[in-house]
């Protein structure tokens, strides 16, 4: 049995780890097995670069932590080599999006599963996810579904005035034409 010391440090850790969890929109569970530590270090700086928390975690402190926030569904998948990656701003898809990419270029590393907004989410669902824009693309795309229609009527307003303005050239040609076919005949 482990001394008072290392069990409330264990407990601390697992503390932590609750409260990371609670406080974040989406998280994954990898087996990071096979990977080198270049490779490693690659992927720790473009998940810190994207807000996102990503450490090696012992197995049975996710199982505690897993168990005190009702992740039922972590617990069958936390064996082998366990590492969290947990988002620490509002981007939900940054964490899937990195691992899944890394994941695709590295034969033993693989998703486990995953969290998304208080819920277990199997790695079919974070593949998924992956898949999905960014959020800043998602607000652009939604931006210009927005100004698009004002554009239009900007472009079509347009050019009903050059058009306006090429009639009423047309027109003062016609009566400068007319003016001079006039004092001709006078």
């Amino acid at each position: 049995m482990p001394n008072a010391k290392v069990l409330e440090e264990k407990k601390a850790l697992v503390a932590s780890l609750v409260e990371k969890i609670k406080n974040s929109p989406a998280g994954v569970l990898v087996d990071y097995k096979g990977i080198n530590v270049a490779d490693d270090t690659a992927l720790r700086k473009e998940l810190r670069e994207a807000g996102v928390e990503y450490k090696v975690v012992k197995n049975t402190m996710l199982k505690f932590a897993a168990e005190e926030l009702g992740f039922d569904g972590f617990i069958e998948h936390l064996n082998g080599t366990t590492a969290i990656a947990i988002s620490t701003t509002d981007d939900v898809v940054a964490p899937a999006k990195i691992l899944s990419k890394f994941a695709k270029t590295h034969e033993n590393f693989t998703i486990k599963v995953g969290f998304l907004e208080g819920a277990v989410i199997p790695a079919s669902e974070v593949d998924s996810l992956a898949k999905l824009p960014s959020r800043e693309t998602l607000i652009a795309q939604v931006l210009y579904s927005f100004n698009y229609p004002i554009m239009q009527l900007a472009i079509a307003l347009n050019a009903i005035a050059e058009k306006g303005e090429a009639d009423q050239e047309a027109l003062v040609s016609t009566l400068v034409a007319e003016k001079a076919a006039e004092e001709a005949a006078e």
